[in-house]
């Protein structure tokens, strides 16, 4: 696994270079930054999906990318995982190390961690602003045919399904 995070040093070494201890430094700071030194030294085709996903994230940071665009980027990854792995990109984008463009489906996290989102419907812009102007319950029902509440949280907007029939008490 480590060998493959190190594959995003490639841009960074010379033809016919080698690594160096600063390429080697990098890996291991993002190892230990994504929390990957339980399963460094284990085989890709070992890992599950959301450790993998980790890992691909790991070899992009790796690179030391000024712009960094994901596809969603916590899919495969349990909830705390979401969390950390999103957090760690919101600090470095914070910190002016990092401008980001993520897709992603899940609407509270886009909201949460977004300043600024673009909702495309059959590849068309139908909504660009900040969250509490593009994640509106009529928006949501009219381009997904979903029935939801939109509640204002302090980290953002919450987007909840809402069922047919409630469950009886």
């Amino acid at each position: 696994m480590r060998e493959l995070i190190h594959l995003g040093r490639t841009p960074h070494i010379p033809r016919f270079g080698s690594e160096t201890p600063r390429d080697r430094e990098i890996v291991e700071r993002v190892i230990t930054r994504l929390e990957l030194e339980d399963f460094a030294s284990r085989l890709a085709t070992a890992l599950s999906g959301g450790e993998l996903q980790r890992v691909v994230l790991a070899r992009a940071l790796a690179q030391q990318p000024n712009v960094l665009l994901l596809d969603e980027p916590t899919s495969a990854l349990d909830i705390g995982h979401q969390q950390q792995v999103l957090d760690l990109v919101d600090s470095m984008r914070r910190e002016g190390e990092l401008t980001v463009i993520a897709a992603m489906h899940d609407l509270t996290s886009a909201s949460q961690y977004g300043e600024r989102l673009i909702l495309l419907n059959r590849g068309r812009v139908v909504a660009d602003g900040v969250p509490e102007e593009v994640l509106t319950v009529d928006r949501i029902a009219d381009i997904y045919g979903a029935r939801v509440e939109v509640l204002d949280r302090p980290a953002g907007r919450a987007v909840l399904p809402l069922r047919d029939h409630p469950k009886e008490c």
